[in-house]
């Protein structure tokens, strides 16, 4: 990616975009196709395995070699263990609301296969993120630990940073939101509706589930953990939240308000919970982005920069390596590059 010219303004919107919706930048991609839950592998149901996943006694789905947790989780092999670790008769304390697999000094590494279609959801998913958060998101040269966007079946990602080369696979119907979703998981979130107090605010309909898929609505306590998670109360508009049809066996809702009625399942973006709890996963100011601080609509000059945050994203307008028009453009470690 070429950085740009430090000493020029940068940032998009040019007064027609401004009011124009249909020429805002697009993060459409089939956007419907996994609104209600990704999944690792559509339409597959694997081999219903049951293992110990950090001291939790967990079941999985083994699809083409590949074990699978809550429908679009992966989990390496070398994690698990199929013989009842010591401590398993007593009290879990691990963090699973929030996995400690964190990424040091806010600094997520990442490269992009080659061969994967509409690049663009990778680089605006990654813009969300920086622009709401204080991650930073690094393209890798040589670094031994990073994440690897490329081509899939469907959309899933390993949890937390787990060591080496992580992919994060994304099908042709993998949108935007579903790669910031899977970039959730990537940077240490679990599923919003296994937190430990769901049953406080939802009906799970188990009658409705798909059968072998029930453990994906399993609280942590369920499964045996103490649980934790950093904000008081379940977001429904949380991006790492399934729909109320997610994985239902019958066409009927298998989540449900207390009330019993219905919500909707975002995948536009981070929630003001998403970010809260992120704030305490990973705290600090960042380069480009702090998150609500900046408000969309708003110029701003940023690490020398006139910057302008439009949809959660940044543009430049100078002349750049096209001429002089509007750029879209990323900050990383206080310095501005091209999207």
């Amino acid at each position: 990616m070429k950085k740009v010219n430090v000493i020029a303004a940068i940032a998009l919107l040019c007064a027609a975009a401004c009011n124009d919706e249909s020429e805002a930048p697009s993060t459409a991609n089939s956007e419907a196709s996994f609104v209600q839950g990704e999944l690792a592998v559509p339409d597959v149901k694997g081999e219903v395995v049951s293992a110990y996943y950090l001291g939790q006694l967990v079941e999985l789905e083994l699809v083409n070699g590949v074990y699978v947790f809550q429908g679009d989780m992966q989990i390496p092999e070398d994690q698990l263990s199929f013989v009842a670790p010591p401590e398993a008769d007593g009290p879990v304390t691990e963090s699973v609301g929030r996995t400690g697999g964190r990424w040091a000094n806010n600094i997520v590494y990442y490269q992009v296969a080659s061969n994967l279609p509409n690049q663009s959801r990778v680089t605006n998913a990654i813009a969300h993120w920086e622009a709401n958060t204080s991650l930073r998101f690094v393209e890798r040269t040589n670094q031994r630990d990073y994440i690897y966007f490329q081509p899939g079946g469907g959309c899933s990602s390993f949890v937390g940073r787990i060591g080496g080369r992580q992919a994060i696979n994304l099908a042709s119907g993998c949108s935007t939101g579903n790669t910031i979703h899977e970039i959730g998981h990537a940077i240490g979130l679990y599923h919003e509706q296994s937190r430990a107090d769901r049953d406080d605010f939802v009906n799970v309909l188990f009658q409705n589930i798909t059968p072998g898929r029930e453990n994906n609505f399993r609280t942590y306590v369920e499964r045996g953990s103490d649980g934790r998670d950093y904000t008081n109360t379940l977001d429904f508009g949380s991006i790492m939240m399934y729909g109320p049809y997610s994985f239902s066996r019958n066409g009927n809702p298998t989540i449900t308000r207390k009330d019993g009625s219905l919500y909707s399942t975002q995948r536009n973006g981070l929630s003001a919970d998403d970010k809260t709890g992120i704030s305490i996963m990973y705290p600090g100011t960042g380069g480009g982005g702090g998150g609500d601080q900046y408000v969309n609509g708003q110029w701003y000059t940023i690490d020398g920069l006139r910057v302008y945050r439009y949809n959660d994203l940044w543009y430049w307008y100078g002349d750049g390596r096209n001429g002089t028009q509007w750029y879209q453009v990323v900050n990383r470690n206080g310095q501005w590059f091209y999207a």
